[in-house]
């Protein structure tokens, strides 16, 4: 039976993994949970990829303004978690 830690086991990675393929220059071993994008060197553009990339692989139906305020990794990990129990 799965766990909460493991679903957010499971979402870290695949936040990291769709960090990763925009920002391919960047280590995962570099992504901090604590990190907002911007600290780890993603540009406007890249932070709408990734949310756009994170959003269709989990299939939700998040508007881009959802994400605006999340400060972090972390949050954005939790957010997701949570938009997808919806």
């Amino acid at each position: 039976m799965s766990t909460p830690t493991d679903a957010r086991e499971r979402m870290d990675a695949l936040v990291r993994d769709v960090i990763g393929q925009i920002l391919p220059g960047l280590a995962p071993a570099a992504i901090s949970g604590d990190q907002h994008l911007k600290d780890l060197g993603a540009d406007s553009v890249d932070r709408v990829e990734i949310i756009l990339g994170l959003v269709d692989r989990l299939g939700l139906d998040e508007p881009m303004s959802r994400f605006a305020e999340l400060p972090d990794v972390d949050a954005l990990v939790d957010f997701l978690l949570r938009a997808g129990r919806r």
